[in-house]
């Protein structure tokens, strides 16, 4: 059974897309930032376990499979049979 839901979200966005569009906003007044005075204070201290990580390298040897590719001789890849442009209608 098909959700019947799948364009409740799209639905949703567009209704308010709509109500934004229809709505008109002009500043009335200026704002203002309210006065704060700060004092000092104290960064929490933490207490932290790493755990201890030994990173080095090893030597390994990799087989790798030797690959043949055979190039055409010509400089045309082989596509099949070459196909003739359809003629340009006559008017």
């Amino acid at each position: 059974m098909k959700s019947n839901y799948k364009w409740l979200i799209p639905g949703a966005v567009l209704l308010a897309s709509l109500g934004l569009a229809g709505c008109d906003v002009e500043k009335t007044e200026e704002g203002s930032l309210p006065d704060v005075e700060v004092e000092g204070g104290k960064m929490p201290a933490y207490d932290v376990d790493a755990p201890d990580v030994d990173v080095g390298t090893e030597e390994k040897t990799v087989t790798v499979p030797d690959v043949d590719v055979n190039m055409p001789e010509d400089d045309e890849p082989d596509m099949g049979e070459p196909v003739e442009p359809a003629p340009a209608p006559k008017n």
